[in-house]
């Protein structure tokens, strides 16, 4: 594993953690089948990589580019990765041990984009769904999830509420869990979700190959909830046994950063979410197969305010990106660990100098997520 953390908040409020050594710690590599399964649906093109040479020069690195999500498989964000794989294996199986055709009910919890995801998968597949969706998902990401022909039960409590119920309905016959999360007991499924994020990360080494970065990207920003993108990224960085291994960067809301306080304890803890634009990573407890790889591979975690990743989305915008907040959140970070007091020793820790290569990755567009990310909001925070 990796050596002891060094955890430190650099002046005036940055939160922020790294740790030494992540770069060695090595893991197995998803299955490489994840990709032909992905690029045989219907509909199905690799999302945009697009660079940002003025984002570069704000960042004071060599070139950055953003691996734009806001379009894939038709809905606005990345989870559609997960959800369809899992739902293959998980009704794949089911066939094998003698299960009939009866339709089962696919069922989930969410902030917005993993349940409109499994929703659209269950009804491309002539399943049904039931979505749990927490208290503070705004309502036209609910509507969309019904939309999609799945039943949505409103929880008056956090995301991690909204599992628990979830959990609790799948227990019913011709009831399926599909969740993104993973705890003692059930880890599977949320294994298989996690292996479809690979496709994502595959994307971007021939994108990357073809901007003629043949090195592969210097840092990652990675989004994180519950972690389990951020398990796929570190699983897709640390599973080469050799070559150029890149910094691996954490981005959480400030209100929900259960990674981050995870890290810094060096255990895995549950937080109190707090209100956030970012619904989609307002999660307070690591999922159980994700805390491994995050805590030995990841090289640093922060946390960002809302003005921040609103902000952010607002730049890229304007830079022809389609971003929601939970996406923005990439270039907050970013912005964070590389401008500013303690930047220097920041980028010292992450190895980064003026020819690095940075990857950012915006996991949704504005339409995953309701929540104003304008100007009027980004000035008023």
């Amino acid at each position: 594993m990796s050596e002891n953390p060094v955890s430190f908040r650099t002046p005036p409020t940055l939160p922020w953690f790294v740790r030494p050594g992540a770069r060695r710690w090595r893991c197995e590599p998803a299955p490489a089948e994840v990709r032909d399964f992905h690029t045989a649906l219907p509909g199905h093109t690799p999302t945009p990589l697009t660079e940002l040479p003025s984002m570069a020069t704000e960042l004071g690195v060599g070139r950055v580019f953003v691996k734009d999500e806001s379009s894939r498989l038709g809905l606005p964000a990345f989870k559609a990765l997960g959800a369809s794989w899992a739902v293959h294996r998980t009704l794949a199986e089911r066939t094998a041990n003698g299960g009939d055709a009866t339709p089962v009910t696919l069922v989930t919890a969410t902030d917005g984009n993993h349940g409109r995801a499994v929703a659209r998968t269950a009804r491309l597949l002539g399943q049904d769904a039931h979505v749990f969706v927490p208290q503070g998902v705004h309502p036209r990401a609910a509507a969309a999830i019904a939309d999609e022909g799945a039943k949505v039960t409103e929880v008056a409590g956090p995301y991690d509420e909204a599992v628990r119920r979830a959990a609790r309905e799948a227990e019913a016959p011709g009831a399926v869990l599909v969740q993104d999360t993973a705890w003692a007991g059930y880890e599977r499924v949320p294994g298989w979700i996690v292996e479809g994020y690979s496709t994502l990360c595959a994307e971007i080494d021939e994108q990357l190959s073809a901007a003629a970065v043949a090195g592969g990207p210097d840092l990652v920003a990675v989004p994180v909830g519950v972690g389990s993108l951020a398990q796929a990224v570190v699983t897709h960085y640390r599973s080469r046994p050799s070559g150029h291994a890149p910094a691996l960067l954490s981005v959480e809301p400030r209100a929900a950063a259960c990674i981050l306080e995870s890290l810094t304890r060096d255990e895995p803890v549950t937080v109190a979410p707090g209100e956030t634009t970012m619904a989609g990573l307002n999660c307070g407890t690591p999922s159980s197969i994700a805390w491994p790889h995050l805590r030995a591979g990841l090289d640093a975690a922060t946390a960002v305010g809302d003005t921040d990743s609103a902000r952010a989305a607002v730049d890229l915008a304007a830079l022809g990106v389609a971003s929601g907040p939970c996406g923005a959140a990439a270039l907050a970070g970013s912005r964070a660990a590389l401008r500013g007091d303690g930047a220097a020793e920041r980028r010292t820790a992450l190895g980064l100098g003026p020819t690095s290569v940075v990857v950012l990755l915006s996991t949704e567009g504005p339409a995953a997520n309701p929540h104003a990310t304008t100007v009027e909001r980004a000035g008023t925070c």
